[in-house]
């Protein structure tokens, strides 16, 4: 997953939606965020940020505006912004697990898959069945492998078998379009999630911290 080809926000699935609560939200509401994701989908991020920046004034604390804003600065490739904001979501939404899957596509984007790794753990333990989290974990521990693969393949290049087992996972990423990007969050922003019954994710122990 690396930054050519991980973070492909908006390539047909548009719709990254993010709830704060269980409360159910106001059709203005609806409204705003339907008229931002339509401007995204137009092309249109200039507009869409100026409509969005006006939804966040009135209702500053709403996750989903500002997940919204999280996915449109990584669509303007402005990664380090992006990450500032899914944070701060991580941090004050710690039941919510997609800040932290779209954490880990943006440092997978960067090669720091360790971290990344990390990210989806967590997005794990606060939903176990949260799909999206472990085909990205899949990827991940496929890309390491081929990073191993490859080191020990420097250190001996006669080793057939370890060649083998990285020409297999380099056809996995190429072969097939859907290795090609790690998906992010996507939830549909007119219908209220409920999040109650997540349970509050325990950061793993980092393997080699840089």
């Amino acid at each position: 997953m690396r930054s050519s080809r991980a973070v492909r926000v908006f390539n047909g699935v548009i719709g990254a939606w993010l709830m704060a609560s269980a409360s159910v939200v106001a059709a203005a509401s609806v409204d705003d965020l339907l008229d931002v994701q339509s401007l995204v989908r137009q092309g249109n991020l200039v507009q869409a940020t100026e409509r969005l920046n006006a939804y966040l004034a009135k209702n500053p604390k709403d996750a989903r505006g500002r997940f919204m804003r999280g996915l449109i600065l990584t669509e303007q490739k402005r990664p380090a912004e992006a990450i500032k904001v899914f944070i701060t979501l991580t941090e004050e939404f710690p039941e919510l697990p997609e800040p932290y899957n779209n954490l880990a596509v943006l440092y997978a984007a960067q090669g720091q898959f360790d971290r990344a790794r990390q990210m989806l753990e967590l997005a794990i333990r606060t939903h176990p069945s949260y799909a999206t989290a472990h085909e990205n974990l899949g990827d991940i521990y496929a890309k390491m492998a081929s990073e191993a693969y490859d080191k020990a393949l420097q250190l001996d290049r006669s080793n057939a078998t370890v060649q083998t087992k990285l020409e297999l996972i380099r056809e996995l990423f190429s072969a097939n379009p859907k290795f090609q990007r790690s998906p992010l969050a996507r939830l549909d922003p007119s219908r209220p999630v409920a999040v109650a019954s997540a349970t509050p994710p325990v950061a793993p122990s980092p393997a080699n911290p840089k």
